[in-house]
């Protein structure tokens, strides 16, 4: 059973490659058996070429004894050798508390692989996840029944899913036989969550064949490429009158920085002939001076409140603050737009939605244009792409 898992792992890693030498690789560890599998199996591969892992085990704060719990598995896991972190997060709770959650998790674990040094993500999500995850896909209509990608970037890091096709009680098997404990989560338990919910009944749907969905997607990259141009600002432009709807899709998700795409029957409506309208937290309107097509530019209605300026922050999900000594508050340009005319001659559409640094209590203080760099959520598709080098605007 051993050998069988670690060969299986050992070819899913090798399907990602190739890798740099010696690599490091960081790993989302909740305690429970599937990621403190994915651990074991990670350090055996690492150790075959040379490379390393550190464990980031995330605690949510949500549960009287998940402290000690978090720190009892970096003790199981320094006792094999493997170089852990506790990460504890705060101030999560309801309305959507998994949704939280998850957020909160992806962009801490995010920030702790890139303190690391490196560039992979590894997830413990399993063959049982994907199932859940294909019926609740499924149930809302979103992208039929597409599953978890075992390859994707989000947050400056690669994820990696190499266990996607490894049923749940083999990785316990596993954990037996190598004499791992593992943590046990009674929310994994709670049918108010609907994960358990769809858990608990019968799960038929099986994901659409991978190769489908890596031709769909190299379509989307196709299309992004050669019809529209993405600032890094965090703005788009169009440049035709129609669009796949799954393109759409992907524009409104990255300039609104979310994590989904709108529904699919907005965007099919929209896509077939593009014309002005506001959907997904962004405003579709055409491009006016800046030449043919549609902007594509975030709505100042949706975004995010002001955050206190630290290095590193993050406004509206989609700009990390790299101020870098400063103090102030961080949030959009809005009304102070003609205070920027003599810096900008961007339309007021995009002006108003940059981030901004003022000075709280202190009205006679300018406000300015933040340093931040737009860094969405999620790429618009899993494969790189590269888009016109024309369409600059002056700033």
């Amino acid at each position: 059973m051993t050998r069988l898992l670690k060969d299986e792992f050992n070819a899913a890693m090798k399907g990602f490659g190739p890798f740099p030498a010696k690599p490091r690789l960081a790993i989302g560890v909740s305690g429970g058996a599937d990621s403190t599998a994915l651990v074991l199996l990670s350090q055996a591969w690492a150790a075959s070429c040379g490379g390393s892992v550190r464990a980031l085990i995330v605690d949510h704060g949500l549960r009287l004894n998940s402290g000690e719990e978090a720190n009892l598995t970096r003790q199981r896991l320094e006792a094999r050798g493997i170089e852990a972190r506790v990460i504890t997060l705060t101030g999560l709770g309801h309305p959507k508390l998994q949704e939280t959650a998850r957020r909160a998790r992806h962009a801490a674990l995010a920030t702790a692989t890139r303190e690391a040094r490196s560039l992979y993500l590894l997830l413990g999500h399993q063959a049982a996840d994907q199932a859940e995850t294909v019926a609740m896909r499924a149930k809302r209509g979103n992208q039929g029944l597409e599953g978890m990608a075992d390859w994707t970037a989000r947050n400056d890091a690669v994820l990696l899913r190499p266990l996607l096709t490894v049923a749940p009680i083999r990785l316990r098997e596993f954990l037996r036989q190598e004499n791992m404990p593992w943590v046990e989560d009674p929310s994994n338990d709670d049918r108010q969550f609907e994960r358990v919910r769809v858990r608990g009944s019968r799960i038929d749907d099986v994901p659409h064949d991978p190769m489908k969905r890596q031709a769909a997607e190299t379509s989307l990259a196709r299309y992004l490429a050669r019809h529209t141009i993405i600032r890094p600002e965090g703005f788009a432009l169009i440049l035709a009158d129609a669009a796949p709807p799954a393109a759409l899709g992907a524009l409104l998700r990255t300039i609104g920085g979310a994590d989904y795409a709108p529904r699919q029957e907005s965007l099919t409506k929209i896509a077939a002939q593009l014309r002005p309208a506001t959907l997904g937290g962004v405003r579709i309107m055409n491009a006016g001076r800046l030449g043919k097509g549609w902007l594509l530019v975030r709505e100042y209605a949706a975004c995010g409140p002001p955050v206190t300026v630290n290095s590193g922050s993050t406004w509206d999900r989609r700009y990390r603050i790299v101020e870098d000594g400063q103090e102030g508050i961080c949030g959009a340009v809005g009304a102070d737009t003609s205070l920027f005319r003599d810096v900008s001659n961007m339309p007021a559409a995009i002006l108003k939605v940059l981030p901004c640094i003022r000075m709280p209590n202190a009205s006679h203080v300018k406000p300015r244009v933040a340093k931040a760099i737009f860094v969405p959520p999620l790429p618009m598709a899993q494969l790189p792409f590269r888009g016109p080098a024309s369409g600059a605007i002056s700033t």
